[in-house]
């Protein structure tokens, strides 16, 4: 007899095998490229990029096995978004909702909505429905801040941490709940930083990693399934920023390029980030990532 899993369980909401990284600056340029990531956290090589390459845009999971790509820089910032089916196929560009802004961050909630929140200079948040829909501006609860990170914890909640302001890196969490209700700013465990990376893994917990402070770092800093963020664990793997994250395999994790760099290292369903693996495609910083599938 199979057993009764609950429809609101961390393992029924697990999903999340593939992942794709997309989008960022390479060689001095901004690109549309993509990889995907299969359901063993293998990197495949560089696909043709579709809709308007840019920088610092934010990427996160919607409908339980689909993705979405929203906003960025190009020269000017934008508010476009381009959805990922559940085969990892990138969508053209969609006009954009909700105010133009580079450097927020993204993750799912409620097990099968998104968010996008804050930005450089706003606190605003964007709710993607589970159809993938992005809402208009949501008013800003907490600091604002740029180049910050997001994660999904206890399988249906979600937390922002991290980044910068105009005056200094920070530490700062602000949760939300699976309403998709943002929270109030919560005092930062562990270093502050900007630049930084996010991903969920073991199906309810999340990581966040690597950024910069006064040089490039690889801490890292693991999530509860409440969404306590536990202090600074000593970095694995070379340090860099401005990183892309993204679930895979149901309960794992994945960091992926940064500046200067196109290895990975994986993250096992424990939260113990592995050494570097052999990059696979272009280099590239500023990109984004999520899981799909």
């Amino acid at each position: 007899m199979f057993p009764i899993i609950p429809a609101n369980s961390a393992t029924a909401a697990s999903g999340n095998d593939e992942g794709i990284f997309g989008y960022g600056r390479f060689a001095g340029s901004y690109v549309s490229m993509t990889n995907l990531v299969s359901n063993a956290g293998v990197v495949g090589t560089d696909v043709t990029g579709v809709g308007t390459g840019r920088r610092y845009p934010a990427a996160c999971e919607f409908g339980g096995d689909k993705g979405i790509f929203g906003f960025g820089y190009d020269g000017s910032v934008l508010s476009m978004t381009n959805l990922v089916s559940n085969a990892g196929v990138v969508g053209t560009d969609v006009t954009g909702v909700g105010t133009g802004r580079q450097g927020l961050a993204a993750c799912s909630f409620g097990e099968d909505k998104g968010i996008f929140g804050f930005g450089y200079g706003v606190s605003m948040t964007n709710l993607v429905s589970n159809a993938g829909v992005v809402a208009s501006d949501t008013t800003g609860v907490g600091t604002a801040r740029a180049y910050l990170a997001a994660c999904e914890f206890g399988g249906d909640k979600a937390i922002f941490g991290f980044g910068q302001d105009f005056s200094s890196v920070l530490s700062m969490t602000n949760l939300v709940s699976n309403a998709g209700v943002v929270a109030t700013d919560v005092t930062g465990v562990g270093s502050a930083r900007s630049y930084i990376a996010a991903c969920s893994f073991g199906g309810d917990k999340g990581i966040f990693g690597f950024g910069y402070i006064a040089g490039y770092v690889s801490m890292t800093n693991l999530v509860s399934n409440a969404g306590v963020v536990a202090t600074d664990t000593t970095g694995v793997g070379t340090a860099t920023n401005a990183r892309a994250a993204c679930e895979f395999g149901g309960d794992k994790g994945i960091f992926g390029y940064g500046d200067g760099v196109s290895y990975t290292n994986l993250v096992s369903n424990a939260g113990v980030v592995a050494t570097d693996t052999t990059g696979v495609g272009s280099a590239r910083y500023g990109l984004a990532a999520c899981s799909f599938n």
